[in-house]
């Protein structure tokens, strides 16, 4: 067994930023040696989240953006915001809900993804921010 760690920064806009970062992951894998094991990608900070899905231009960018803010309004009660007096206690609870993490299979050294399945980053933040995304892998090195 192995373990290789990698890591790339991504620009976010904040406000419910969705960013596709396959590619980003894909090119991490590929600098690596490991052909077959476990993918598992993480976004540092407590106010952005990592999932798949669709990632296409507008539709379902703003479907998840109408969800969580069904889920956790933008302008609710926050203790969070009333404790620190900042404006991004839903950020919180939205990333929470997510989570940080994604676990994806490698098998030959590809992500089996399904045609219309991207790995993206969803940043709640209220502000700009520049996110570090690790990527860890865990399996098999390759033959040559």
């Amino acid at each position: 067994m192995a373990v290789e760690s990698h890591q790339f920064n991504v620009e976010s806009r904040g406000d419910n930023h969705v960013i596709n970062i396959t590619d980003s992951v894909t090119a991490a894998l590929v600098s690596g040696r490991i052909a077959d094991g476990t993918v598992t990608v993480f976004v540092v900070g407590s106010t952005a989240g990592i999932t798949t899905t669709e990632f296409e231009p507008g539709l379902v960018q703003r479907d998840l953006k109408v969800a969580f803010e069904g889920i956790a309004p933008k302008d609710g009660r926050y203790l969070h915001e009333e404790t620190w007096h900042d404006d991004n206690g839903h950020s919180h609870v939205r990333a929470s809900l997510l989570g940080p993490t994604l676990q994806v299979p490698m098998i030959d050294g590809r992500l089996p993804l399904g045609t219309w399945q991207q790995i993206v980053l969803i940043d709640f933040d209220t502000r700009p921010r520049t996110r570090t995304i690790i990527v860890q892998v865990v399996g098999v090195e390759g033959t040559e």
